[in-house]
């Protein structure tokens, strides 16, 4: 989980021509909290996503494969891991797979190809407000 931070405040000197100027800068008080809700919820969205984008690309046999990204990720860490002893293996090594070429290797890389990745980054920028 992201937390941010804010200062407390700043007091800032600046010598010009005219002499010295003072100024305290302050920050809303409500902003770290805000942000780091936001950030925090735009990661899960990301999470979510990229396991629901890469579902029907994962090779699968009896699907534990495509289970276990499901059941290793933790929703909003920024890591979606697929665990099995085989992941690692079926991820870059060619193979004969059910449903191919649909499901196989590559799957994260094929599934950001063909628009995901901008159907996450659309995703993502709308829960964080912008446009």
């Amino acid at each position: 989980m992201f937390t941010l931070k804010t200062p407390k405040g700043e007091l800032v000197k600046v010598k010009g021509p005219n002499g010295e100027i003072s100024m305290e800068i302050r920050w809303n008080p409500n902003f770290g909290p805000k942000m780091t809700e936001t950030i925090n919820e735009v990661q899960q969205f990301i999470d979510s996503e990229v396991l629901r984008l890469c579902d029907d690309l994962v090779p699968k046999d009896t699907g534990i494969l495509k289970q276990s990204g499901i059941m290793q990720t933790q929703i909003g860490s920024g890591i979606v891991k697929y665990r099995t002893p085989y992941a690692r293996r079926w991820y870059y090594m060619p193979a004969a797979f059910n449903d191919a070429p649909r499901r196989g290797n590559y799957w994260f890389e094929r599934m950001k190809q063909n628009g995901g990745k901008r159907q996450i980054l659309d995703g993502a920028k709308k829960l964080a407000g912008r446009k």
